[in-house]
């Protein structure tokens, strides 16, 4: 007879095969490759997906993943559990803009003092203002100082660089990032919220000298509060196009600077599998993790999962830059607090009651 609890540590046990099967391979490649001769994308696909053993194994982890996703569709163990787990999650969303702020201004800051723009792969060759750049915008958004304009500041120049330099893709994060942050504002603690609660305050000096709070910031946040709720959705695909990206662009587009990487780091001693299929498990893996986040399907078990890839990908992969990961190590840890969001596959099945949206009390400090 099925047991829920069994079936959870079958599920478990899977996922963790599969993240030490191909986390260490699930770096940006463009960033570890030791370079390789060019090998002709539609006869390494022909190749690898024509071998029975390789076949065979795609195959049965594809069945798999679906069987677990029906039979936890159908069967809905831990129910209870769950709910539980997500209401905690969602006490977290106050803190939410910090979150962002964090994860985008790190390694922008980091950024700066490298001398890259955005990503490692773009140095451009006016270091000293990519290094005020990277600086200045990360440390304002880690102050939560003009938190909104910042943002937007960024995007803006990401997005023209882009235009110029289609490298940047490696960094398409940064885009969805951005657009939540201009959403979210500065939150608390931040510089933002230390000045607009002494420019409301009418018993201050502040309030009657205040240039900006009343007359721009608070008529822009009134006119756009009602698109917050969209944050996950934004997150959620832009994060999942990275995804795609890194998985079909980086890795199955690019099978012999992927396969530089795999012999790089002697793949095959960690898991005895032809190098081809450390590629593909690689690259299928991240672009189904990131078509799961772009529709919004168990999206905070995609995130746990590319979270879980992230860690392996750091600790296998000794000289890949930790800089780079931190905006999508943030992001994704975002979607873990709000899961799927509105315009999710997640929301249709499972929208949430009044029960289910409570805050639960805190067990460390007793309220």
């Amino acid at each position: 007879m099925f047991s829920p609890v069994r079936g959870v540590a079958a599920i478990a046990g899977f996922l963790s095969v599969l993240v030490a099967g191909v986390g260490s391979a699930t770096a940006h490649v463009e960033y570890v490759t030791p370079g390789s001769d060019p090998i002709d994308v539609i006869e390494f696909l022909l190749a690898a997906l024509t071998t029975p053993f390789n076949l065979a194994v795609i195959g049965a982890g594809g069945i798999a993943v679906t069987a677990v996703g029906i039979a936890y569709l159908r069967l809905q163990p831990l129910r209870t559990d769950i709910a539980v787990f997500r209401r905690i999650l969602r006490s977290y969303e106050e803190l939410l803009p910090w979150l962002l702020r964090l994860s985008i201004g790190l390694p922008l800051v980091g950024a700066g003092f490298s001398g890259y723009f955005f990503s490692p792969a773009v140095q451009p060759p006016a270091p000293v203002f990519v290094r005020l750049f990277g600086i200045t915008i990360g440390f304002l958004l880690l102050f939560g100082f003009g938190t909104r304009l910042v943002a937007a500041i960024g995007l803006g120049s990401y997005l023209v660089a882009f235009t110029v330099q289609p490298a940047l893709m490696l960094a398409f994060e940064y885009v969805p990032g951005f657009l939540a942050i201009a959403l979210v504002g500065g939150g608390r603690p931040s510089a933002d919220h230390v000045v607009a609660s002494m420019a409301a305050d009418d018993r201050t000096l502040y309030s009657r000298i205040d240039p900006f709070y009343r007359q721009v910031a608070l008529p822009f946040v009134e006119r756009t509060k009602h698109l917050t709720a969209y944050v996950p959705t934004v997150i959620r695909i832009g994060v999942g196009i990275s995804f795609i990206y890194l998985g079909v662009a980086q890795k199955l587009m690019r099978p012999g600077e992927a396969l530089a990487v795999v012999a790089k780091y002697d793949l095959t001693a960690v898991v005895p599998v032809p190098p081809e299929l450390w590629v593909l498990g690689a690259g299928l893996t991240e672009a189904f993790v990131g078509v799961l986040l772009i529709v919004g399907a168990f999206t905070r078990a995609a995130a746990g999962v590319a979270f879980l890839l992230f860690v392996t990908t750091l600790f296998g992969l000794p000289d890949d830059p930790v800089l780079a990961h931190i905006s999508l190590f943030g992001l994704v840890s975002a979607l873990l607090v709000t899961g799927g969001g509105p315009l999710s596959i997640d929301r249709a099945l499972h929208e949430p009651t009044q029960n289910d949206s409570e805050v639960p009390r805190d067990p460390v400090r007793g309220d």
